[in-house]
């Protein structure tokens, strides 16, 4: 029985849980327009907290390290604003078919996100991989991502997704200037900031829950989900699946392309086969319409879920295959 409550408790994150709680709750429960409203205006400033945190905790020195490793970081942004986009774009067309547009335009856009930090660098940990690479790979990822992820929104899913290219400038105002703010204040806060990594954890969780529940209430309002079928849920997992594998493998074997390493192909695997909730949903509250969001952030979700499980697994066999290797 202990055995069987150590497996659940390691298996089904808290925070995960309180995700599933609120998408629950906002589906169930239809809300007030005026609560809706004010949820939204809380998530906007939650946001802008959450990057101007994110710009106070990390040393300026941290990014141009992580620079001089020109292969490695090459290999991360290829991965993730190429590699990645390129498979949702070819792919869009199918994923429209059995999905629907709403989850297939959402499914696009989380191929446009940056990658995970505290994730990627835990399992690089975990993997016995770079730790100092993943940290500089995903950070760098995440900076580049506030200015990236939206030009290949409009570039590539266009008008048609509902898209305004004036809510790239929102991006930068919302996400690009609380941080450069953080930035500048972080020789004289960054420290304090580290300290507390309760901080910037509860900063990132509630800024999700926030957002998740002003989409989906929105949603719920608007009669969004009395059109998603089981048949689309499933194929949504089924898509997401076949995707974090194909990344899963060109990182891999990518990273052996690129004469890296093994302990730097863990950091590409790690970091170029993820994509970011917490940067992801935030970005999708100031970039689509509200009538879309809901269905747009649920591929996120559902992927961010998977990631985790999967690469859970697989940097602990990593970690065993090191240990096995003849030194």
């Amino acid at each position: 029985m202990s055995s069987a409550l150590t497996a659940l408790r390691r298996w089904c994150d808290p925070f995960i849980a309180a995700l599933l709680v609120v998408l629950v709750i906002g589906i169930a429960i239809p809300i007030p327009h005026v609560f809706i409203e004010a949820l939204t205006w809380a998530g906007t400033l939650a946001v802008m907290v959450l990057f101007f945190v994110y710009g106070a905790r990390l040393r300026s020195s941290e990014v141009i390290a992580g620079l001089t490793n020109v292969r490695l970081q090459a290999g991360v942004a290829l991965a993730t604003f190429v590699v990645f986009p390129l498979l949702g774009w070819a792919g869009h067309g199918l994923t429209a078919s059995l999905l629907g547009g709403m989850f297939a335009t959402g499914t696009l856009y989380l191929t446009l996100l940056p990658s995970t930090v505290q994730s990627s660098v835990t399992f690089t940990s975990i993997a016995r991989g770079n730790v100092a690479g993943a940290v500089c790979s995903a950070t760098i990822s995440n900076i580049a991502g506030v200015i990236v992820t939206p030009v290949l929104v409009y570039a590539i899913m266009g008008k048609a997704s509902g898209v305004d290219p004036s809510k790239i400038l929102d991006v930068v105002l919302q996400l690009l200037l609380p941080f450069a703010v953080g930035q500048l204040l972080q020789p004289r806060i960054g420290e304090w900031v580290r300290e507390r990594r309760w901080l910037t954890k509860g900063v990132d969780h509630g800024t999700i829950l926030i957002v998740v529940a002003s989409a989906v209430a929105g949603a719920t309002a608007k009669g969004l989900w009395r059109t998603v079928t089981l048949g689309q849920i499933g194929g949504l997992l089924v898509s997401s699946a076949i995707l974090l594998a194909l990344m899963l493998a060109a990182t891999w074997w990518g990273g052996k392309a690129l004469s890296l390493s093994r302990a730097d192909r863990i950091v590409l695997l790690m970091c170029g086969s993820k994509k970011s909730l917490a940067t992801g949903l935030p970005m999708a509250a100031i970039i689509f319409p509200a009538h879309t969001l809901a269905a747009v952030t649920v591929p996120v979700i559902v992927f961010h879920q998977l990631q985790l499980v999967v690469c859970a697994w697989l940097a602990r066999r990593l970690a065993r295959t090191t240990e096995e290797e003849p030194r």
